[in-house]
């Protein structure tokens, strides 16, 4: 049986969405990301379920679990994509597709975050395109899932 279901995580601060640094990441709330990562799932056939943490284990706990019964994982790592190999590990340990999304264009900002320890396996990369970026890494992510 193929999971129809997919895990959202977002990571370290991305709590903090709608009210930290607006110029940069928008007026959305996290609760407006979920919403819309969940709307655009089941319209594709998918249920979600969404974690957030600031803590890395947390995460990783989350990841691991996802391979009982999910079919791929929607990520915004938030800064653990500069420095995580655990996180990568993760990822890759469990053997499903993923999406990493950033809501800012890491490549515009400080030259440290043009680094992602994600981006050579992450079957789906969006970056810079907002909240709408949830909404396009899960429709990419669905179709490469088949």
């Amino acid at each position: 049986m193929t999971s129809r279901r997919l895990l959202l995580v977002n990571g370290p601060n991305l709590n903090l969405l709608g009210t930290r640094e607006p110029g940069i990441y928008g007026s959305a709330t996290l609760a407006d990301v979920e919403r819309l990562t969940a709307d655009v799932a089941r319209e594709l056939g998918y249920e979600l379920r969404a974690v957030q943490s600031n803590h890395e284990g947390v995460l990783i706990d989350a990841i691991h679990a996802a391979r009982e019964d999910c079919a791929g994982i929607v990520i915004n790592p938030g800064g653990l994509t500069h420095t995580s190999v655990a996180l990568r590990d993760a990822l890759t340990g469990v053997g499903l597709p993923f999406a990493e999304v950033h809501i800012s264009d890491v490549y515009a900002r400080e030259e440290f975050r043009h680094f992602s320890y994600l981006h050579d396996v992450a079957a789906v990369r969006v970056v810079g395109h907002g909240v709408d970026g949830y909404a396009e890494a899960v429709r990419e992510l669905v179709a490469k899932i088949g």
